[in-house]
């Protein structure tokens, strides 16, 4: 191997390159920056003029509503339409399998399905057995409760990752039906005339059979009814804090109904309210005759699992498939208990006979129905809202889409189907959806391998489960519910993030576990809906200002830069308007504003009465001067006949010894509006005469008893009645005239959060606009969607005062006009154009 020497002029070639791609990179950061602040600076200006709502109509040529939606005839005869391509859509429709099965491929799909297939098919087995108990039913039928219902699910559902089968909350309610309607008290055997302590089993168990059914049935029905009028949205009423606290308050009706199988004991059963304090009640009272056997095979299965599972959780990441700890840890109770007897040795009760094979489908008694109807509606709602909750949230994460309607259609049918098998109430379950999630399920043909797994184990693995414990299934039904003890931590997350979520959390489980399932759920939903009234009827009001620069308008009190518009009020309601909130909207826009109006209209009707009152005394007053002013021309012609001379500034009249001045205001004689002084200067002589003097007062007496004037009286006459009115217009107040100079001449309401207007709302914009405009004050609207201004139209708002010119796009829009059009003598006039800054380019 030869090695070449570096020579001097090699390394500074080599600093020389190093130079360059320095520079280089330099200038293409530089490049970078400069495109970045270009980016950022980057500003758009807008420039058009200011629209209202005829203008806006004009430019964008709005629509109608008989535009957009068909009427119900043209709907009905679409729906009966019926071609070849709308009858395949509505078909594939209904049943989705159609859609994906064609292309299901078996190399890239199979082998996942089948995989997750079995590991929940493990699963179904141990949860169906122990959520049997939670229904009071034997444990075969939460056996057939995970067949027979996943497999319609197959052809009808369109979720690929929701395992349909037993869940922990529908147990524990059909459990509450069945008990209520089943008790033990009316199967206790007959010996003789005695009634004896002993229970006839076989025939409860079998009623209890018929109502679950007819329950499930039942309220299959109801969803499938539910899904076909499309009111899928229904589970939107029941909020996520709304269904966690339920949930949180069964698992503590779960945990009270295991502890006769945990302690052994046989508490009465209560149903209705309060019967969780009650049966607790009654099994703490039965604590000293706890069977120990019993308890010690509960306590050590009890560990055995949470150390299993905490296990599993540890080597997830690790293992490709969870270990099924539940049904390794129901085989070895199986077994132990088969080889030590525990039931004939110890009194341990165990599953007892299961029946091999599966049963004939029966229909249910409908005499039943009527009792249960209450109860099957809450398990419809209660069954959906888990599952499409479920089934969306994986959707969202794998990139489908889950047709809500479809879905309780599906859901309904796995009922309805099931419970003429004698099955409970399914939905989908948490635990083994997840499970179906992680081994990477593709279709819902994991739920046919599911369904396999069962089926082969009720038709030959059935009977080697009847010396379970008991003890071993309520083990599991406890360990189980771990993950719903742990939604308690809610309360602090919805304390740092929302008291109300935290006030429905808190009243759903304080009412579920008072109430029971069934009303408590009543109670809860009603309580939701009741908060939401609450946040309509109370919404936080608020006065906007300008953020300057900008055609946005904020909360002038959330806000330190915003901006009040002089002379404009903009008021903002954070929720819709409606009979709710209508009244409460006129008091918060009174109180806002910082106007009156009751008083001040109540003002200003005194001061227009009191004008009223100037303006007849001014009448009075010049049909007085007006009177005055004939009798002084009488006067003035009486005068022409005298024989007078003229002295000095007088006439003087030589038939008689008085002198007589006439003089017009601007010093000339004899003329139409002139004034007529005459004063004696010796009354009652006959050297006596009349002097002239200007001035005089108009209103100190009248002609006729100028005779009777004596010396220094002075008479006016001759005035005019529009002079003097003009003088006292000028010498009273614009105020007095009923014009009034508030701060405030315009007020906007920004209804851009309104989006609809009943017609007791519509009623109290009417009364704003008219008490406002009382006071000299205008009302203007901005905003407002599409189908507010047509629900407008119809309740008969606009009128000759209300015109669609009083609507504005925007509230920059309203705020352009008001200051054109009513604040150019006293605030800055703004240009009707807009410029608008914001970080998008146009």
């Amino acid at each position: 191997m030869q090695m070449q020497l570096l020579l001097p002029q090699h390394f500074s070639g080599i600093c020389f390159w190093l130079h360059a791609c320095s520079q280089k990179e330099s200038l293409y950061l530089d490049r970078v920056r400069q495109m970045e602040s270009a980016r950022r600076s980057e500003r758009f200006r807008v420039e058009r003029d200011v629209l209202d709502e005829l203008k806006l109509e004009e430019v964008t040529q709005r629509k109608s509503y008989a535009d957009i939606h068909s009427s119900l005839s043209e709907q009905l005869k679409n729906a009966l339409r019926c071609n070849i391509h709308y009858l395949k859509q509505s078909i594939v429709r209904r049943l989705p399998v159609l859609y994906w099965l064609p292309k299901y491929s078996v190399w890239d799909y199979g082998m996942p399905d089948l995989i997750s297939g079995i590991s929940v098919g493990i699963m179904h087995l141990p949860q169906g057995m122990a959520y049997a108990l939670l229904a009071s039913l034997p444990p075969v039928f939460g056996l057939y409760s995970s067949l027979y219902p996943a497999l319609v699910y197959f052809f009808f559902g369109t979720s690929r990752h929701v395992s349909i089968g037993t869940f922990t909350v529908l147990s524990i309610m059909v459990g509450s039906v069945t008990e209520r309607l089943a008790p033990d008290v009316d199967f206790q055997k007959v010996n003789g005339t005695n009634i004896t302590a002993e229970v006839d089993v076989t025939a409860r168990d079998s009623y209890r059979v018929q109502v679950a059914a007819a329950t499930t049935v039942l309220g299959g029905l109801i969803q499938v009814l539910l899904g076909v009028v499309k009111f899928g949205f229904v589970g939107t009423y029941l909020s996520e804090p709304l269904v966690r606290a339920y949930t949180t308050a069964a698992a503590a009706h779960a945990v009270v109904a295991q502890l006769k199988y945990i302690f052994g004991v046989s508490p009465t059963r209560f149903s209705g309210p309060l019967s969780l304090v009650y049966t607790l009640k009654d099994v703490c009272s039965l604590l000293p005759n706890t069977h120990l056997p019993t308890l010690l095979v509960s306590v050590v299965t009890i560990v055995l699992l949470i150390a299993a599972k905490e296990l599993n959780s540890f080597l997830s990441s690790k293992l490709p498939v969870p270990i099924p700890v539940e049904l390794i840890t129901i085989v070895a109770g199986t077994l132990i208990s088969s080889y030590a007897h525990l039931n004939t040795n110890y009194t341990i009760s165990v599953v007892g006979e299961i029946p091999s094979g599966l049963s004939s489908p029966s229909v249910p008694d409908v005499n039943l129905f009527g009792e249960v109807i209450g109860d099957a509606f809450a398990l419809a709602i209660v069954g959906y809202a888990i599952t499409i909750s479920l089934g969306k949230t994986f959707a969202l994460k794998h990139g489908y889409k889950v047709d809500s309607n479809q879905e309780l259609v599906a859901l309904g049918l796995s009922n309805t189907v099931g419970g003429f098998f004698q099955c409970f109430s399914v939905c989908s379950s948490m635990s083994r959806s997840l499970i179906q999630d992680t081994t990477g399920v593709k279709t819902q043909m994991a739920g046919v391998a599911s369904s396999l797994i069962v089926l082969v184990t009720i038709l030959k693995l059935g009977t080697l489960f009847q010396d379970l414990p008991k003890a071993v299934l309520s083990a599991v039904v406890f360990v189980n519910l771990k993950g719903m003890f742990k939604q308690y931590y809610d309360i602090i997350t919805l304390w740092r993030s929302s008291k109300i979520d935290l006030v429905v959390w808190l009243v759903t489980w304080v009412s579920t576990l008072l109430l029971n399932l069934d009303l408590g759920l009543a109670a809860s939903v009603t309580f939701a809906v009741f908060t939401v009234i609450f946040r309509t009827q109370l919404p936080t009001y608020s006065v906007l200002g300008n953020i300057p620069g900008t055609e946005l308008y904020v909360d002038i009190e959330m806000h330190r830069e915003a901006r009040g518009i002089p002379g404009v009020t903009i008021f903002r309601s954070s929720a819709t308007v409606y009979f709710a909130n209508a009244d409460l909207y006129l008091e918060a826009l009174k109180e806002k504003s910082g106007l009156n109006i009751s008083k001040m209209i109540i003002y200003k009707r005194r001061q227009e009465a009191k004008q009223k009152r100037r303006e007849r005394r001014a009448e009075r007053r010049a049909k007085r001067q007006a009177k005055r002013e004939r009798r002084a021309q009488r006067a003035a012609r009486q005068l022409s006949e005298f024989s007078v001379e003229e002295e000095g500034g007088c006439w003087r009249d030589t038939s008689i010894d008085r002198t007589v001045i006439v003089e017009d205001e601007q010093g000339g004689t004899e003329r139409e509006n002139g004034t007529v002084f005459v004063i004696p200067t010796t009354p009652r002589t006959p050297d006596g005469r009349w002097e002239y003097l200007k001035g005089g007062d108009p209103d100190c007496t009248s002609l006729g008893w100028m005779s009777e004037l004596q010396d220094g009286d002075t008479t006016t006459l001759g005035s005019s009645s529009e002079d003097t009115l003009s003088q006292d217009l000028e010498r009273m107040s614009l105020g007095s005239l009923g014009k009034w100079t508030w701060d405030i001449h315009s007020i906007i309401l920004d209804l851009s959060t309104a989006n609809f207007i009943d017609t007791v709302a519509i009623k109290t914009m009417k009364n704003i606009f008219q008490d406002f405009s009382e006071i000299d004050v205008d009302v203007y609207m901005a905003g407002c969607q599409a189908s507010v201004v047509e629900q407008l139209e119809h309740g008969d708002f606009f009128s000759e005062k209300i015109t669609k010119r009083r609507l504005f796009a925007s509230v920059h829009d309203a705020v352009l006009h008001c200051l054109n059009h009513r604040g150019a003598t006293t605030i800055p006039r703004y240009e009707p154009s807009m410029e608008l800054h914001t970080s998008t380019k146009l």
